[in-house]
């Protein structure tokens, strides 16, 4: 049961490409991010990455205008039909090219796709059980170039649809009598989105180079005439024929014209342009990238590649905001229903901003790291993650609602290494620019900065279990170097390595460093003695990562040549080790000469961490699996693939021959390069590829691994973001000591005879959650002294574990204090002597509490600020007292708002 971890969400990353949507209620925003999708909550703060995936990065997402359905399509054409509410996948399907854009009618009973230059329209999946769920009813022709765009009119009478060819077409969902399918002129460039009107079918237009046209129709919506029916019979016919003759059912094929004759206009609908508006009459902007129009407020929103938006009142085109957000092109817009809220994505920087335009105000703004993370650390209540990155950014996130909610960019340079101090309010950073920096999450600010005498990178850190000494390792200098946290002064620097050092860390019990290095040795320093060398380890290859067990009794050591080694360093005997080579399975990269089992001989583990209890071990390098072994077995438990992104380099087991062609690899192919150059072919060695590339596909790799102190979760920095994996208890029946006699049952019958201590102690045995909820909270508050005082001590930490996993749901705070506070007072002597073991559990304890009181001292702050605004607003209208004021008035307002603060904390308390 410890290891059914599971996927639980995806940090560091808010946005990559594809466009923005909000849900029905406005509330909650869909962002993809890389082949996933994360929902923002924005009325409760909170994020969720939704626990499936795409093959390749999503580019288009149409979503139900109930909001419980999706349609995620990736860079191919594969698309996933998804139930957000369910959070599954209900279908899958194959569009064959790759999608532009994809949109639900208003109604919900049909969706258009666009692909090339033709636009499909597809019956949507309803609410009955259907075998497939994409039918094809029509099939649009009419743009001679690639379509962009699509938007419905009010009624899902007609559709609008962008082209590259620089023209917009009006189709008719059903046939109408008076409506032709002609194509809009006007522009000078490519259209980048299509509005209509509400209720009309009046249209907007606007192309890339920042042009909008408004075109009136003569016909209002129900001025459109239905086709008469024709012979269903000869119509059947030509439907069967046309399908023995394709391979692929297109359904009715409907063909514009692009220069409809004046026969064929008359008595039709026609559109006439009324105006036409420039954005950028002072050439401050360049290309338009995005737009999103709100038909009830008539506004309209623009974005730019410069980063520039504006906002615009239409018909009239009235400028009402322009701002700049970033100096990045800006990928996609939207607004929610209300108009109140606008979301921008620019992809450029991984950029989301939420957008509230009437106060001016952001409602969320989040931006990853936009180079690849290479680490992190747990705070010790597990609480919060720092991440550190090649872009010289330090972010801390919120573990609960998956926000960033501070970045510091003080480094110049990638930063190596982070951690936290063992009061989790320090971050320690160490980066490529020769700093190591004390950040302090009280102010926000970089309170400390160690250098050496002579300039060097750190390429890692450690701090020791008192956060009083600070070391961190040179990969030029081949020193380690010692400061103090309290002075900031140097207090030594420890030579003796003869390679680059790899890797630091602190026993945790004992004032004892382990330094590792290329130089096939690891190090153990104590830092009491004069900072002598206490031990020297020879290993077999150059040493890549070294870490302590949480007791600080066993040192685990991974080497170049992909083995783990584990040490008793008191006596410098190795207890056992790990031939972790074959289990890595590296992928073959797009313009690899070799396989991909070759290619994994010369791999080896990069960072390794114990877990909470110290009984597994997880390690993970330049693969896409992230390994976890049991260190007395010396067994691989479990394998965990972190992504199945296939846009991702280093993906393919085997040599796909679908991208060979008879002049090499499709992957040596630059679309589009022109140059008599050639292509240029990645050096050896080159991880990330070089910027003067156009393009380039990151390689797949697991940079740092980290275990939760609580135990309950997991995190990895990889390629595609910061992953969480967390315990899923709820899948596995795990029973402690079962008897015959243990059953639903019998426990309730031992219940209603309030032998409370007896059913807690059944329940526990029986292990099923809901049921060991049933029987606590059936205990009287008024035993629970009783029942805790003659509870076994065996089950003591069973009821903590428990206690800390429900604090996390449950509305009965109190009631779960009480039973928190008389286990610890009763039995806390007793538990002191496994405080290692137990450390875990309370931790997550202390997780829990903490979260629950920091929700409710600022529900508590709140209500004392509306106490006071509400006084001092009576107090202002005479309303509190009709007699004239006196001097006292101010001591009697005191001790009023002293006693509604007093009444509120209570409330909230018992609430």
């Amino acid at each position: 049961m410890r290891f059914a971890y599971r996927f639980s969400g995806l940090l560091g990353t808010v946005y990559r490409r594809g466009n923005l949507s909000f849900t029905r209620d406005g509330n909650s925003l869909l962002s993809p991010v890389g082949n996933r999708i994360s929902l923002f909550d924005l009325k409760n703060n909170k994020c969720e990455t939704l626990p499936l995936a795409t093959r390749l990065n999503i580019v288009c997402v149409g979503l139900s205008p109930d909001g419980s359905l999706a349609i995620l399509i990736d860079e191919e054409g594969a698309a996933l039909l998804v139930s957000l509410i369910g959070k599954c996948v209900i279908h899958q399907f194959y569009f064959h090219k790759p999608v532009h854009s994809v949109s639900f009618s208003p109604d919900g009973k049909k969706f258009v796709v666009t692909k090339d230059n033709l636009a499909y329209l597809y019956h949507a999946p309803g609410k009955k059980r259907e075998f497939n769920a994409f039918v094809l009813d029509k099939t649009y022709y009419g743009p001679y170039d690639e379509t962009t765009c699509i938007d419905w009119t009010d009624d899902s009478k007609c559709f609008a649809v962008g082209s590259k060819d620089m023209s917009t077409w009006v189709f008719g969902a059903e046939r109408w009598a008076n409506l032709i399918y002609y194509s809009l002129g006007g522009h000078k460039d490519v259209i980048v989105a299509c509005f209509f009107e509400e209720n009309s079918l009046d249209l907007y237009t606007i192309s890339q180079d920042a042009a909008l046209c408004v075109w009136q129709c003569d016909t209002e919506l129900d001025g459109l005439k239905p086709m008469p029916p024709k012979d269903a019979a000869k119509e059947k016919k030509a439907e069967e024929d046309d399908e023995e003759l394709l391979e692929e059912p297109k359904g009715e094929e409907i063909h514009g014209k692009a220069d409809p004759s004046e026969q064929d206009t008359r008595n039709k609908v026609k559109y006439s342009r009324v105006a036409k508006y420039f954005f950028n009459k002072e050439g401050d902007f360049n290309n338009l990238t995005a737009a999103a129009y709100h038909k009830k407020t008539h506004l309209l929103v623009t974005g730019f590649a410069s980063g520039v938006f504006h906002l615009h009142e239409l018909p009239d085109f009235n400028l009402i905001h322009s701002l700049s957000i970033s100096d990045q092109r800006i990928a996609s817009i939207s607004i929610n229903c209300t108009g109140d809220w606008i979301a921008f994505g620019c992809s450029g920087l991984g950029q989301l901003l939420v957008w509230e335009w009437q106060s001016e105000s952001y409602v969320l703004k989040q931006q990853g790291h936009f180079n690849s993370m290479v680490s992190l650390a747990y705070s010790p209540d597990g609480q919060y993650i720092v991440t550190g990155g090649e872009d010289g950014k330090v972010k801390v996130w919120n573990t609960s609602s998956s926000f960033c909610f501070v970045t510091f960019t003080e480094h110049n340079s990638g930063v190596t290494a982070v951690t936290f101090t063992s009061t989790g309010y320090v971050v320690l950073s160490a980066s490529l620019d020769g700093t190591v920096r004390a950040f302090d999450l009280h102010r926000y600010r970089n309170f400390r900065t160690f250098t050496s005498p002579r300039p060097s990178q750190f390429s890692c850190l450690a701090v020791d279990s008192s956060g009083e000494i600070v070391a961190a390792g040179s990969q030029d200098s081949f020193e380690i170097f010692i400061w103090s946290m309290q002075s900031g002064r140097l207090l030594d620097v420890l030579a003796g390595h003869e390679g680059p050092i790899s890797s630091l860390s602190f026993n945790p019990m004992k004032c004892v460093l382990a330094s590792a290095s290329w130089d096939k040795t690891v190090k153990l320093w104590d830092m009491l003695d004069s900072w002598r060398t206490k031990e020297t380890l020879i290993i077999n290859s150059d040493v890549l990562v070294v870490a302590f067990r949480p007791d600080g009794r066993e040192l685990a050591v991974a080497a170049l040549n992909g083995q783990i080694t584990f040490w008793d360093h008191d006596n410098a005997v190795q207890t056992g080790s790990i031939e972790g080579r074959h289990d890595l399975q590296m992928g073959r990269k797009e313009l690899d000469k070799i396989t991909a089992k070759q290619a994994a001989k010369g791999k080896s583990f990069t960072t390794l961490c114990y877990s909470a209890d110290g009984q597994s071990i997880l390690a993970g390098g330049l693969s896409k699996f992230v390994c976890i072994y049991n260190v007395k077995e010396q067994i691989l438990m479990k394998k965990f693939e972190i992504s199945c992104n296939h846009s991702l380099d280093a993906m393919e087991e085997y040599l796909d021959r679908r991208k060979m062609t008879e002049f090499g690899s499709m992957a040596l192919i630059d679309e589009g390069g022109g140059g008599d150059e050639g292509v240029a072919i990645p050096l050896p060695g080159v991880k990330r590829g070089d910027m003067s590339y156009r393009h380039f596909k990151p390689e797949i790799r697991v940079t740092c691994v980290r275990f939760c102190p609580t135990g309950r979760s997991w995190a990895a920095t990889t390629t595609e973001g910061l992953l969480l994996y967390s315990l899923d208890s709820g899948l596995i029946f795990d029973p402690f000591e079962l008897d015959i006699d243990v059953t639903p049952s019998n426990i309730h019958k031992t219940l209603s005879q309030k032998e409370y201590t007896v059913a807690i102690v059944m329940a526990f045995k029986l292990n099923e959650k809901k049921l060991i909820q049933e029987v606590i909270e059936a205990v009287p508050s008024s035993e629970v002294d009783v029942v805790c005082s003659s509870l076994p001590d065996l089950y003591v930490e069973k009821l903590l574990e428990f206690l800390a996993s429900a604090f996390e749901t449950s509305c009965h705070l109190e009631f779960y204090l009480i039973w928190a506070h008389k286990l610890l007072m009763l039995h806390g002597q007793k538990l002191k002597t496994r405080s290692v073991k137990l450390l875990p559990v309370i931790q997550f304890l202390q997780k829990s509490i903490q979260r629950h009181f920091e929700d409710v001292s600022k529900l508590c702050e709140w209500n004392i600020y509306n106490i006071k605004y509400a006084l001092a607003i009576s107090q202002q209208r005479g309303m509190k007292r009709p007699a004239e004021e006196t001097p006292g008035d101010e001591e009697e307002l005191d001790s009023d708002s002293d006693y509604l603060m007093q009444e509120a904390h209570k409330d909230n308390l018992s609430s």
